[in-house]
Order: structure tokens, then sequence, then C-alpha cells
């Protein structure tokens, strides 16, 4: 992972998400301390209305009350988030 100062990515901010598109990760730094992490975002995936449908179709049917019964035995479910 290449690493770049703060000031170079403020002065080639445009080159520097071009590479990071392209696949390149870099650290970034300020005062020659590393502050961030720089990478690409995987790029989302479309998937087909139908798809989803068939696999929901043959997934297992799920007990409500029992998935409940489940959660609270490993869960407190007094405790207020």
């Amino acid at each position: 992972m290449r690493t770049i100062t703060q000031r170079q990515l403020r002065n080639d901010s445009g080159a520097i998400l071009r590479q990071v598109q392209a696949g390149e990760q870099l650290t970034i730094t300020r005062n020659g301390t590393p502050v961030a992490e720089l990478r690409p975002v995987s790029p989302r995936r479309f998937v087909p209305r139908g798809v989803i449908a068939a696999a929901a179709a043959k997934a297992p049917r799920i007990d409500a009350d029992r998935f409940r019964a489940d959660l609270d035995a490993v869960a407190n479910p007094l405790i207020d988030i």
C-alpha cells in the first residue's frame, strides 16, 4: 500500500482518485502519522428479482415462535438499547 501526504491528496486529488478507482489502495498521512486509508469501493451488483424470488422459494421456512425463543436464549430481552 502506497503512502501519500495530506498535501499530496489535496493538491492532486483528481489523479489520486483515478488511481484508487483503478484498484490502488493508499494510506494518507498527516505530519508523518497515518490517519486514513483510501481504497476503491466494491461495485454494486444487480440481482434480478426473479433470482431473489427463486432463492426465497427454496429457503427453509422459519417458525417465528421458535426463532424468538432462540433469540431470547442468547440475548436478554429486558435490556434497553
